[in-house]
């Protein structure tokens, strides 16, 4: 290519990327407007309740507004009393008011039916707006308990990661993964497990977490004329880094954290490219032992993280009782999403 058409095609470039972020602050603009709008219809209606109204009136109002504005969609009475629960919920919430504007309404609704804590309220708000999550991928968090699993996960980010890309890789991991789109049996085998992920490619990604690209299955790496096998090749495109996963059907042992290091240590050196970061490694396993976990990951150098697998949508109960508390919550919110 000639240095004027390389010129000339960074010059289109560049003012297509101005018209996107055109379009964007607008919608952005619009967005806002109308969640100022939703916010004083839902005042009002509000007020009137304080003052004795009754249910009736807002009926009425759905009915008035929708002859007036035809075309115009938001005046169900669904939609209306919906308004009067996000300005009840949110108008004295230091931490959720200030965001109101963030997210389109859909969300918001999608968040307020689902969602009752604030917390979780703040975390997915917080997640849709810098992920750019759809409303199907967000009910798709929620849904699997995201909020829960990414306060509880276990790795040593904290030690081996960066701190530029240290927040974005506490998000990168869960806990715990639902493949319950599997369709497998009680017992299964590993590589049984391995050839259902890839042939539900699209579902497991989506459960990974939508910055996750495939690159292969069985990925083969080679030191002095040894082959090797690492059961799923990712790459995370916000980290730039390849993610190494090792799928077990089992419970966690310590030996599977030595086998990642020399995993992630190969892929370092010999595949990833230079503008890359270091890679990662999660291990997913059928069970775990925290403390089990948390010992053997005190003595890693390199970023990994030891996950559960399910197969079924349910959260166990004691998940409840792991969740840090409310100041921890709101300062590790704070850090990944300031």
């Amino acid at each position: 290519m000639s240095k004027r058409k390389e010129l000339q095609t960074t010059f289109i470039a560049e003012i297509k990327e101005k018209v996107r972020q055109a379009q964007y602050d607008a919608l952005k603009i619009v967005n806002v407007h109308l969640i100022n709008l939703y916010w004083e219809i839902g005042k009002s209606i509000s007020e009137k309740q304080t003052e004795s109204w009754g249910k009736a009136i807002v009926p009425a109002l759905s009915k008035e507004l929708q002859k007036e504005f035809p075309g115009v969609g938001g005046f169900s009475t669904t939609n209306l009393w919906l308004m009067a629960q996000f300005y009840n919920e949110y108008k004295g919430d230091e931490n959720l008011q200030p965001l109101a504007g963030e997210i389109s309404w859909t969300k918001h609704t999608v968040i307020l039916s689902k969602c009752k804590d604030k917390l979780e309220r703040k975390f997915y708000i917080l997640s849709t707006k810098k992920y750019g999550w759809t409303k199907n991928v967000l009910i798709h968090q929620i849904e699997n308990k995201t909020y829960e699993k990414y306060l509880i996960n276990q790795t040593n980010f904290e030690q081996t990661l960066p701190a530029s890309i240290k927040s974005q890789g506490y998000l990168a991991v869960k806990d715990e993964y639902t493949f319950d789109f599997l369709n497998l049996s009680k017992e299964h085998s590993e590589s049984q497990l391995e050839n259902a992920l890839v042939q539900n490619i699209r579902s497991f990604l989506l459960e990974m977490g939508n910055q996750f690209t495939f690159v292969g299955n069985q990925f083969k790496v080679e030191i002095e004329g040894k082959e090797y096998f690492i059961d799923l090749l990712l790459y995370h495109r916000q980290l730039q880094c390849l993610v190494a996963i090792e799928l077990k059907i089992g419970e966690f042992t310590p030996e599977y954290k030595g086998k990642m290091e020399f995993y992630l240590s190969i892929l370092n050196d010999k595949i990833k490219l230079p503008n890359e970061n270091d890679s990662i490694g999660i291990i997913i396993c059928k069970e775990k032992n925290r403390t089990v976990v948390e010992y053997s990951l005190k003595s890693c150098n390199m970023p990994i993280g030891v996950a559960t697998y399910k197969t079924t949508a349910q959260l166990p109960k004691e998940y409840k009782k792991l969740l840090p508390n409310e100041k921890e919550i709101i300062k590790r919110i704070d850090e990944n999403f300031g």
